[in-house]
């Protein structure tokens, strides 16, 4: 049969089936309480981050609706959200025979205006799920809603880590092992974590908060095309001693501004003496994108190099096992500082 003749064919019959598309992912209805974030995948389990009637949410806010931007002609598949006032995590465990212990806290793009939950929040969830490591999608407060970002967002990120590992015992997650991942405006937030963490823990000792004695510090953070990160204009904010290590990775010239951020980032922690420290700017490709393939440039197998990295510091090893990293820290700690 003529190719022609059968394009013809198949088009007919799909325009006769009309058949709709099942279990599309929808946000939570509107009530007189709290409003319940919804999975945006199947299994998930969501958490909110702040206990209701905390004075870290808005009070006449916290009842709204999250607004779900649906993606072009792929049904069921959540492109973005914004309306975030309950901000939350959303765990997606590992299968026990496959599990490593290791969690990375997945904090999406979209300049602080949306949230970019599909290509840089789904879409990592089935990776990470191959090498036996849990996915924890943040949904952080955002700009556009009236947040700070550089406040109430890095807050939100600090307080995911801190529930992740308060919980950890419940997931089948080594509270050793958990770590952030940020893309752009996420990275942002991922990288401040690592400079402020020891901050916030301080601030919110004796608060009334059942976290208050859990540690936000991250054991390792991934930076993808960041945002602008603490070192940022000309600033030298003080860098705990132990600092976590870090995988970096952004494209060059074909996005200067965020590699010049994440130039900064690495010359800031490899003048410390930061141990386990990685960056890779490639020569070519574009802003954004997560895991796509990028028609087939080196800049499409950056997680292939996180992979390799993650593995060299025993974060792909056995739960319960003091990791390489963990290792290499505590050696940088008892060490003086380099002149």
């Amino acid at each position: 049969m003529p190719r022609g003749v059968l394009f013809a064919l198949l088009t007919a019959t799909a325009a006769h089936a009309q058949e709709a598309p099942g279990r599309v992912p929808a946000p939570g209805p509107v009530t007189d309480a709290p409003y319940a974030p919804q999975p945006i995948l199947p299994g998930g389990i969501v958490v909110t981050l702040y206990a209701p009637g905390s004075p870290d949410l808005k009070a006449d806010r916290i009842r709204e609706a999250e607004t779900y931007n649906m993606a072009n002609g792929v049904p069921g598949r959540i492109q973005s959200i914004v309306n975030i006032h309950n901000p939350s995590i959303e765990v997606h465990p590992v299968d026990p025979a496959i599990n490593t212990g290791a969690a990375i806290i997945v904090v999406p793009g979209g300049g602080h205006r949306t949230l970019n939950v599909g290509s840089e929040g789904a879409d990592v969830v089935p990776y990470l799920y191959n090498y036996g490591v849990s996915a924890v999608i943040l949904r952080n407060r955002l700009r556009n809603d009236g947040y700070v970002a550089e406040v109430d967002a890095v807050h939100d990120a600090l307080q995911a880590i801190r529930l992740t590992r308060a919980r950890a015992a419940e997931w089948k997650i080594d509270p050793q092992k958990i770590g952030i991942m940020g893309f752009s405006a996420g990275a942002e937030l991922a990288a401040a974590t690592v400079v402020f963490f020891a901050e916030f823990d301080e601030k919110r000792r004796g608060l009334a908060d059942p976290l208050d004695k859990v540690s936000a510090r991250p054991d390792f953070v991934v930076l993808l095309y960041p945002g602008p990160t603490p070192f940022a204009r000309g600033a030298t904010p003080k860098i705990p001693r132990n600092v976590p290590p870090s995988f970096i990775a952004s494209p060059g010239s074909g996005d200067r501004v965020h590699a010049l951020w994440a130039d900064e980032y690495f010359a800031a922690m490899l003048k410390l003496g930061a141990p386990n420290l990685e960056m890779h700017i490639y020569g070519n490709g574009v802003h954004g994108g997560g895991f796509k393939d990028r028609d087939g440039i080196p800049f499409g197998t950056w997680h292939e190099r996180f992979v390799e990295w993650f593995r060299d510091l025993g974060f792909l090893g056995k739960p319960g096992v003091e990791t390489k990293a963990e290792r290499d820290v505590a050696a940088f700690v008892s060490q003086p500082p380099l002149p």
